[in-house]
């Protein structure tokens, strides 16, 4: 029995998650992590894909808690580790697997996907739609031959290797350590706010509330960009100040089908 456990901000992980699992099971189910039967659905299965997208070379807090706070559940389950990213982690899906490991889980293998950069609020890695949709269609080649193989008995070990390890933790976690140590309490809120409260509906932490008609934060964000790739006024930001672009799959893909 197999089961998809995910987090997605912008679409990019719900979309891969998606595709793999139905390619490898169409009974099977890919649920959002944020459920609150996802800890049960999972308990019910004996084979799991946990899909993540891959923050500066280390897994989200919310995905690192899910693991711990279910630790129980993990002991003789067999998991595969899926970490989406924009270019580069290194040990994207071992990061997880050693955590899982610590709890009995046996992993079976990884699998690293690039996707279209979602961080809204930075410059990095800004790539045209036409150039994002390029990205899709190599992502969803790299999963259909990942899925023909595990069909096969031959699971990809992507992120797994110990130089693996030694490159995520020397090119972005030793550069980058604060980020994802913890809960980031630096999700900003400017006077562009109309107090819509979409921003409190989506968040998967329950982090955003509406106070006198504008949104405030807690001290709960995981960094899915969820809330900034969203509001319909740009006042949502993290890592920077103003928003480039609102990057989100869906829209992505619904751009291209009204091209055909």
């Amino acid at each position: 029995m197999m089961i998809g456990i995910y987090l997605s901000g912008t679409g990019n992980t719900k979309h891969c998650m998606e595709k793999l699992i139905h390619l490898l099971d169409e009974t099977a189910s890919a649920v959002p992590m944020e459920r609150k039967e996802a800890a049960e659905l999972l308990s019910q299965h004996d084979f799991i894909i946990l899909g993540y997208p891959v923050q500066f070379s280390n897994i989200p807090v919310m995905v690192r808690d899910f693991i711990t706070d279910h630790k129980e559940i993990w002991q003789g389950k067999k998991v595969f580790c899926m970490a989406t990213m924009a270019l580069f982690s290194g040990d994207g899906a071992g990061c997880s697997a050693r955590l899982l490991k610590k709890y009995g889980a046996e992993i079976v293998g990884g699998l690293h996907v690039k996707m279209p950069d979602s961080i809204s609020d930075a410059k990095p890695l800004k790539k045209s739609d036409e150039k994002n949709r390029e990205i899709i269609q190599m992502a969803d080649r790299k999963i259909e031959k990942c899925a023909e193989n595990m069909k096969k008995g031959k699971f990809p070990k992507d992120g797994l290797y110990f130089y693996n390890r030694i490159a995520g933790l020397f090119v972005q976690r030793l550069w980058f350590r604060g980020k994802t140590l913890d809960y980031s309490n630096r999700l900003k809120i400017n006077d562009n706010c109309t107090g819509c409260g979409q921003c409190a509906r989506i968040c998967p932490m329950e982090n955003l509330e509406v106070k006198n008609n504008k949104a405030v934060a807690g001290n709960r964000c995981t960094m899915c960009y969820r809330c900034i790739s969203l509001c319909p006024v740009q006042a949502v930001t993290l890592l920077g100040n103003s928003v480039i672009t609102q990057y989100r799959y869906e829209k992505c893909v619904s751009v291209k089908n009204s091209k055909n």
